[in-house]
């Protein structure tokens, strides 16, 4: 039996088929992964993303410490409640995470890091804390649920549900977040659409999820998250970039900050990486051209040398498949390439990302 989240109750009553992904119990659909999806795209859809883990980073040398951590500057993080996407890198610029950081207070980040990396991203945080002796204090809010409330409607229909916050939220820009009350109401997202992401003490998230529910959010298992997040040109840890794979080889370079002066591990790799260009790749978007499924570690041939596909589905949305792929630096959108599936070479055409925004085709 792997670990539950505070929903796991709700989501067997619903009928969820449950799936262990990365040791946890969690909905891989509630009957259509095709029906949840679009209901993400063209209303509003919910997702326990509970597994993950927000982890309160307190102290004076709060900003200090994360400045050193990670590779995209928090002192970009002026106002409260702004949210920054970055990476986590080990000293050969390897990615030991990818992860959000909320500012909430000069002595108080909330960092969200991946579910299957928690305990192993605590430790390395742990590492490089001692190394330096910040004075800081990191505490993993396994206490907390977190909802994600995605789609055109789903800031809408949330209102409805938990009108007292609707002051506090209401006027939250994208990559925001604020604390109001027992909630914390980030708007940040895996989907492409609008929505919240909302945090909880966990004994009050099967009263949201139901609320919710009645006020007509479809219940969404991790098949549409995939599907949504991938049309959305969103990375995947594990599959599109990990500890081996730097983050300018995984189309994450506008999240590596190099310009300030700044000391952070893995910047010294990532110079040599940028000195050495030849060695490095691109991640592209992959549009298949032929009837077939792209999907990870199929074989890419493109004229300038072979690649992979990192990750690959069918695109609900667009009603074709679609996929990221690592490929030689050279290759640009509207080139030709094949894809080797099941040993046949189909064709696809590199596209830029995203493949959907907002819910409209971008290819």
């Amino acid at each position: 039996m792997g670990n539950r989240t505070p929903l796991y109750e709700t989501h067997v009553a619903s009928g969820a088929k449950i799936v262990d992904f990365g040791g946890w119990d969690m909905p891989l659909n509630y009957g259509s992964q095709i029906e949840e999806h679009h209901a993400v795209r063209r209303d509003a859809g919910m997702f326990d993303v509970s597994h993950m883990c927000p982890v309160d980073v307190r102290g004076g040398d709060a900003r200090a410490f994360l400045r050193h951590l990670v590779a995209n500057n928090v002192d970009r993080l002026a106002q409260p409640g702004k949210a920054l996407y970055s990476c986590m890198l080990n000293p050969a610029g390897g990615v030991v995470d990818d992860l959000i950081i909320y500012f909430m207070g000069d002595d108080w980040f909330r960092v969200v890091v991946n579910a299957s990396t928690a305990g192993k991203d605590l430790a390395w945080m742990e590492k490089v804390r001692s190394e330096r002796a910040f004075s800081v204090k990191i505490t993993p809010r396994r206490d907390l649920a977190m909802i994600a409330i995605q789609g055109p409607n789903a800031r809408a229909k949330f209102w409805q549900v938990r009108p007292a916050a609707k002051a506090a939220t209401e006027n939250l820009g994208a990559f925001f977040a604020a604390a109001v009350g027992d909630l914390f109401v980030a708007r940040t997202g895996y989907t492409g659409e609008d929505g919240f992401e909302v945090m909880l003490p966990a004994g009050q998230a099967a009263a949201l999820w139901t609320d919710l529910k009645a006020a007509g959010v479809a219940e969404a298992g991790l098949g549409a998250r995939d599907t949504l997040r991938l049309e959305a040109g969103m990375n995947l840890y594990g599959n599109d970039m990990d500890e081996t794979v730097s983050p300018l080889d995984a189309g994450l370079a506008w999240t590596v900050d190099l310009k300030t002066p700044r000391e952070f591990v893995g910047r010294a790799a990532l110079e040599q990486q940028l000195a050495d260009a030849g060695a490095r790749k691109a991640l592209v978007g992959l549009k298949l051209l032929d009837k077939g499924v792209l999907r990870s570690h199929q074989k890419v041939v493109t004229t300038q040398g072979d690649g992979e596909i990192t990750s690959g589905t069918f695109a609900p949305t667009l009603g074709f498949s679609v996929a990221m792929a690592r490929v030689p630096q050279g290759v640009k959108p509207g080139d030709s390439v094949q894809v080797d599936v099941r040993g046949k070479m189909l064709s696809a055409q590199v596209v830029k990302m995203p493949f959907v925004r907002n819910g409209k085709p971008m290819i």
